[in-house]
């Protein structure tokens, strides 16, 4: 039996494989069953790596983690209604965070729309503000034995649109894209031969006017209904740029610091090398190692010495972690430059010039200004590493030296797990081939103030800064990273509520690629990041626990095993660094209780 949708389906889905797409992310759902039948025969064919989740918000954080890691668009395939709408919190944080993301979502047809149909709400624009580029498709009405028709013809135009948007084409960040995807019965047949027959090309023809040139999608016939575009988010306009294309050159003279904020990358270490300035790196930047690196820089910016005397910053990333940063970047006194990075442009004091690209004056570097960055850097440092055994005492042939060296080695052994430790451990156990990914919890903040310098790949979704999605997005960086057969691990430090927040991602479908992921949950039974502000010095504390704190019992051992994932519980620093450095198979789960 023949299918339009079918036919339609694996056109658009063929073209997003020519331009570069590798990873659908899918939900079951009746109305997109079309697109899953295609995704699962691209699959079989080794077009693509098809991942099935039965939660859409699961589903839309996976390809985000994907998107973050590939830095190119995962596809997430989601059926009509509140399916749809569940995609909502994933589309946000890939535009403000600048990650590619593609949202198709299959709908009903137009005149089941605001006419009170089953599992029908209005889809188009429901992204719109997020969106670097949307559509609403027509319904697909022709049958296609060729790949060459003019429905399949514009849907690959569609295809090469919707990357290129999602990409950051002609507004300068990448980001999510939405197509709608309506379709009328019957919603599946079978499969046209041009995508089925093995070994055959995936392609399905070209566009061209008579001229020759391609035509635009917007353009292609559409026997069905007029083809609804529309674009948001970051715009051309909002992006000035050097007139001459060249990059900014910062004059020497003024005191300089460079902050990295998420995703800052390894760029930010780069330019503070070159400038001769002090790095002030959040955990998260990926941007946290070299000379440069200044520890403890919150309190270094609060001292009137210090931070008292910046006179220019030049920001890469996007700084969320400390308020000491961001009345830094507010103060209107202070000239501040940001590197135009994937995400939302920064700008907190209503001045700050945004750049593409930027240079360094040759000149001497200011030792005096680096110089006391650096000494107050290195009393601000904090080492946490356990102490070494006391080789001479154990040693001893005195009975006190040897039992009191014993002693103290069993007290090190038995030492109880604390925030500064815990972080501390799973920063000591992540290497380059590693990926660390931080949830949006205390840990976080902790990490950042005492963990040292190391050159590793680190994720955590502070575009918006939610606890939601945090293990889906785990999870996809996994997918992603670990593919053919690449080597690491994907560590997860986050907090119990966090956790629990996005427990519905530890389902996995069977047969699916197991990655190898370990989850730590620093566990205190509630959300104790509360204590640190201001609510907790004016709130009762029965109403702290009710409305924030939300204390909870849950068994994570038995959500473990449930999901079927392998579980241990540490409360000391050995067994945590056992448990750390131990080879890592699949998926586990670390539970670390720590106190309230």
């Amino acid at each position: 039996m023949a299918s339009p949708a079918t036919d339609a389906a694996a056109a658009l889905l063929a073209a997003l494989v020519e331009r570069g797409v590798g990873h659908v992310v899918l939900s079951p759902g009746s109305r997109s069953q079309a697109l899953a039948l295609v995704a699962a025969e691209l699959e079989r064919r080794g077009a693509l790596s098809l991942h099935v989740r039965l939660d859409e918000r699961v589903a839309g954080f996976t390809a985000l983690g994907i998107g973050r890691e590939t830095r190119m668009p995962a596809v997430v395939v989601c059926t009509s209604g509140t399916a749809a709408a569940n995609l909502l919190p994933a589309a946000l944080e890939a535009h403000h965070a600048g990650v590619p993301l593609l949202l198709l979502t299959a709908d009903r047809p137009p005149e089941l729309r605001g006419v009170g149909a089953n599992q029908t709400t209005r889809q188009p624009g429901m992204f719109a503000p997020s969106a670097r580029w949307e559509a609403d498709l027509p319904v697909p009405e022709e049958t296609d034995l060729e790949g060459g028709g003019p429905q399949s013809l514009l849907l690959r135009e569609v295809a090469a649109q919707a990357v290129a948007a999602a990409l950051g084409e002609g507004t300068r960040s990448s980001g999510p894209v939405h197509l709608n995807l309506p379709f009328r019965e019957p919603l599946a047949g079978d499969l046209p031969p041009w995508l089925a027959v093995p070994g055959a090309e995936l392609t399905v023809g070209t566009l061209d006017d008579p001229d020759g040139a391609p035509i635009d999608a917007a353009q292609a016939d559409d026997p069905s209904g007029a083809l609804y575009q529309g674009g948001g988010g970051i715009g051309e306009s909002d992006l000035p740029i050097e007139p001459d294309g060249r990059p900014h050159v910062l004059l020497r003279g003024p005191r300089t610091v460079v902050l990295a904020g998420a995703d800052a990358g390894p760029e930010a270490e780069e330019l503070a090398h070159a400038g001769g300035w002090p790095l002030i790196a959040e955990v998260v930047s990926g941007a946290r190692f070299g000379r440069q690196l200044v520890h403890g820089y919150r309190d270094l910016l609060r001292d009137p010495e210090l931070g008292g005397r910046i006179e220019r910053v030049v920001v890469l990333g996007h700084p969320t972690l400390s308020r000491e940063t961001a009345g830094l970047l507010a103060d209107s006194g202070v000239e501040v430059f940001a590197l135009r990075g994937p995400g939302e442009p920064l700008n907190l004091n209503g001045a700050t010039t945004p750049l593409d690209a930027v240079g360094v004056e040759a000149g001497e570097v200011d030792r005096e200004w680096l110089g006391r960055w650096l000494r107050a850097s290195r009393e601000a440092s904090v080492d946490l590493s356990p102490s070494a055994p006391d080789a001479d005492g154990l040693s001893s042939a005195v009975p006190a030296e040897r039992l009191g060296a014993i002693a103290a080695e069993l007290g090190a052994i038995r030492a109880p797990i604390d925030r500064p430790t815990l972080v501390d451990a799973v920063w000591r156990a992540t290497w380059p081939h590693d990926r660390l990914m931080f949830g949006s919890s205390r840990l976080v903040r902790v990490a950042d103030a005492v963990v040292g310098g190391k050159k590793i790949p680190v994720h955590a979704n502070r575009g918006l800064a939610g606890i939601d999605g945090t293990l889906a997005t785990a999870i996809g960086i996994a997918l992603a990273s670990q593919a053919d057969g690449r080597p690491g691990v994907t560590r997860v430090l986050l907090g119990d509520l966090a956790f629990l927040h996005d427990v519905g991602a530890m389902l996995l479908a069977p047969g699916e690629p197991e990655p190898r992921v370990q989850v730590i949950v620093g566990n205190d039974g509630g959300g104790t990041i509360f204590d640190g502000l201001e609510v907790a010095q004016v709130a009762e504390r029965d109403a702290m626990d009710r409305v924030l704190y939300t204390p909870h019992a849950v068994s994570l051992e038995d959500l473990a095993h449930a999901y079927g994932w392998r579980y241990s519980r540490c409360t000391t620093r050995s067994e945590l660094d056992q448990a750390l450095t131990s080879p890592v198979a699949g998926r586990q789960l670390v539970e670390v209780p720590l106190p309230r």
